[in-house]
């Protein structure tokens, strides 16, 4: 790729920039939206921004090149998770580079992927494309995939539908096919107190939050029935898993407040609605029912904390084939960690997984991208705009 070098430099640049913006999901994004959406404009980029109900977080979805349908995205997120607690050994927002490697939070998850695409943006604006080039950002990603969907139904309004997705999340530039679904929930039950040797009397959330309990390790069990044929997961079936209880006052009171957390890591999108659906018909045809036929105001209610569905290998898949000829790839793998890839997938859109940087640096202190994985990433990029100039 001719000019690699000084492009190579602005990476460096605009990845520091970026570290800069102290993104962490639990505060506004904006500042950093508006700094790559004037960069991108200046380029003639046309730009949209959604927003999140506040106000306060926005995605961005630019596009260079014609308006027809069958465009490319590079798509990352924005956000990174948060600093407090850890034992970095320099500021965690200033990009330092050291023996090859630059450090800062969102280094490789996922900024180092948003300072290649930015840096080349330049070359992608001069080239006479065939195909559009498109620019999607979200926000709140790390708690959830709360910005993909907003994004998604612009883009879905809008009548525009590109053909492939690259996510760039950390895969040491690896072809990425598929990974499982993390559907996280909080099920919160309210019940009557009273004492406890009258326990007809009450309505412990305690005991009914344990049978809701029950239910999700027997449907655990009947998951395995469930596993795909050929399924290349570890483990091949989809899980659930209880993550912690809280209820309860004193060992002579009868509960009248519970929360049970669990997940579910689906295979496929059809086990997570399994799930709902037979939990929820547990719920109405027999707790609920008996709770109220004590205490008429007792209830059950589950709140969605994420629901990441998961990317499912697709055979011919032209977003991995596209990727594997960029980077010269024969393999195809799977990963254990979520993406918004599932988001696009669900949409029409082929999607792949391939990025700079090792998911084992992300989250920790001192998180860092080696400078070879953003060279690489440069060199990926760059082909595909050569291609999409035939």
């Amino acid at each position: 790729m001719s000019g690699l070098d000084g492009t190579l430099d602005d990476t460096r640049a605009i990845l520091a920039d970026l570290i800069a913006f102290p993104t962490v999901s639990a505060v506004t994004n904006l500042d950093l939206i508006d700094w790559c959406a004037g960069r991108l404009e200046a380029l003639g980029a046309r730009c949209e921004i959604s927003r999140d109900a506040t106000g306060a977080k926005a995605n961005l979805f630019a596009t260079i090149g014609p308006d027809i349908d069958g465009g490319v995205v590079l798509s990352g997120h924005t956000d990174v998770v948060p600093v407090a607690g850890q034992d970095w050994s320099s500021d965690p927002f200033i990009a330092v580079e050291r023996d090859g490697l630059i450090h800062g939070r969102g280094a490789c998850d996922m900024k180092g992927f948003i300072a290649c695409a930015l840096a080349l943006a330049p070359r992608i604006a001069r080239a006479d494309l065939k195909r559009p080039v498109h620019f999607a950002l979200s926000y709140d990603e790390e708690v959830g995939c709360l910005g993909a969907p907003v994004m998604l139904k612009a883009l879905a309004a809008s009548g525009r539908r590109p053909g492939i997705c690259i996510i760039g999340e950390p895969t040491e530039m690896r072809v990425i096919e598929g990974h499982k679904g993390c559907c996280e929930y909080t099920t919160r039950f309210s019940g009557l107190a009273g004492h406890s040797a009258a326990p007809a009397l009450g309505v412990s959330a305690v005991e009914y939050a344990v049978r809701y309990a029950g239910r999700l390790l027997e449907l655990r069990q009947e998951l395995l029935a469930r596993r795909p044929p050929g399924s290349r997961f570890e483990p091949p079936e989809s899980t659930v898993q209880l993550g912690g209880m809280r209820g309860g006052v004193a060992h002579n009171v009868i509960a009248d407040h519970c929360e049970l957390d669990w997940e579910v890591r689906p295979v496929v999108e059809a086990d997570i609605d399994f799930v709902k659906r037979e939990i929820g018909s547990f719920v109405a045809g027999t707790l609920l029912p008996a709770m109220r036929a004590v205490h008429a105001e007792a209830s059950i209610e589950t709140e969605v904390i994420g629901e990441v569905i998961g990317l499912e290998p697709v055979p011919g898949s032209e977003a991995c084939e596209l990727v594997a000829e960029l980077t010269g790839s024969n393999t195809r793998g799977l990963v254990a960690f979520g993406t918004e890839a599932g988001l696009f997938q669900r949409q029409g859109i082929s999607a792949v997984v391939c990025g700079p940087g090792s998911i084992g640096q992300a989250h920790k202190a001192d998180e860092f991208v080696a400078v070879e994985q953003l060279r690489q990433c440069l060199e990926m990029i760059g082909r595909l705009v050569t291609k999409l100039e035939r």
